[in-house]
């Protein structure tokens, strides 16, 4: 599966940002989809994933109340939904896919084979 982020930018703290992950691929409704972010200097950390059926769900504490995943099988397409940004949140995000990650792993991020480029979000205080 190849995915593509897009959504990012350069907001002002408070604002909100919606980024999207359009995903190839046939079989995008098995795929449990998440989301990392990377900081300049800083390892990349997880921010929230998704099951295959979006029921079930998985935040970093740091965006929990802030941030929403979510997901359109039928049109291959991840979400975050990232209000109340702070400047903490500025780092290039990536989305993620595994078809075999458990609900116990899909924070971990060696556990997902595909990753997306990236799109950068800065926030401005």
């Amino acid at each position: 599966v190849q995915l593509q982020a897009s959504g990012g930018g350069l907001v002002q703290a408070g604002d909100s940002l919606r980024l999207s992950c359009a995903a190839s691929g046939r079989s995008f409704g098995s795929y449990v989809m998440g989301w990392f972010r990377q900081a300049p200097g800083k390892e990349r950390e997880f921010v929230a994933s998704i099951s295959w059926s979006g029921d079930s769900t998985r935040y970093a504490d740091s965006v929990k109340g802030r941030f929403t995943i979510s997901r359109d099988n039928a049109k291959n397409t991840e979400y975050l939904q990232m209000n109340s940004l702070k400047p903490e949140d500025t780092a290039v995000y990536y989305c993620a896919a595994d078809s075999r990650i458990t609900l116990a792993t899909m924070s971990i991020a060696k556990k997902f084979e595909y990753w997306g480029p990236g799109t950068q979000v800065t926030v401005s205080s």
